[in-house]
């Protein structure tokens, strides 16, 4: 991608990498950094070649948040505007983005940053890493997901702490509430971030996609209508390019080569 100042976007064989680029201010949003994740989910997701995504920050940081400074001058500034235009499309392309997406924690996620790890599909933390939604010591909610992802992934008693009190939650901590998947000492965040990544790059990528949008709406729905949607999904799976490879793999008792079609 071109014309990206406060985003990095690399993409080695099926495996692109973002990586917010302002670790001067904890990779903090200002607009340009927002709009420009916006372009490179995008990006990402419309390519055929990309089967896996990593998310990540520059520098210590994985991302702090709104970068409180850079509205400091700013009056009568809506908050649901910032939302609806900014945030809320990154969540939303995230979500429904029909590939994985890894989120490489190397240093604190706070506010919407937090929610931004929230929203990624299978997240690995450096145990010097730490989430916190910040939003109430600024007189704040939380956004950007946060008030959907917490009481879904720890109990309801937790998230209200989270959300109220604005714990600084550790890595470690994170980790035995469910929050995050794995926690890796800082040195092999990389190599188990590309461990990962490279299992999903040779994935049935069209299954897993299905796979995302069903725990989705699984988040809303009753036993009928996932048992409906089950089928309707399993139909198109059994039609896919990778269902024919896993079956006559598992019949010549070899690995498959998926090609995510």
């Amino acid at each position: 991608m071109e014309s990206l100042t406060c985003i990095l976007y690399e993409k080695t064989g099926s495996v692109a990498r973002i990586t917010l680029n302002r670790p001067d201010v904890f990779n903090a949003f200002d607009d340009a950094q927002s709009y420009e994740l916006q372009a490179a989910l995008k990006e990402a997701s419309k390519d055929a070649e990309v089967r896996v995504v990593v998310l990540t920050g520059a520098g210590r940081a994985f991302c702090s948040g709104q970068d409180l400074k850079a509205i400091a001058g700013s009056k009568n500034r809506s908050l649901s505007d910032s939302l609806y235009k900014r945030y809320n499309p990154i969540i939303k392309a995230m979500r429904n983005m029909p590939k994985p997406i890894i989120a490489r924690i190397n240093g604190v996620a706070a506010g919407a940053g937090a929610s931004l790890a929230l929203a990624c599909d299978f997240l690995i933390a450096s145990e010097k890493a730490s989430l916190i939604e910040v939003f109430v010591n600024v007189g704040l909610v939380p956004d950007s997901g946060s008030s959907y992802f917490l009481p879904k992934a720890i109990s309801p008693a937790r998230a209200f702490e989270m959300a109220t009190m604005a714990p600084k939650i550790s890595a470690q901590q994170a980790l035995e509430w469910g929050l995050v998947n794995r926690v890796v000492s800082e040195e092999g965040l990389d190599s188990m971030v590309d461990e990962v990544a490279a299992y999903y790059a040779q994935a049935p990528t069209k299954s897993i996609g299905m796979i995302k949008k069903m725990l989705n709406k699984a988040a809303h729905s009753d036993l009928d209508t996932m048992l409906q949607y089950e089928a309707w999904c399993q139909e198109i799976a059994g039609r896919s390019e990778d269902y024919k490879e896993g079956v006559t793999a598992f019949n010549e008792k070899r690995k498959p080569e998926f090609k995510g079609k």
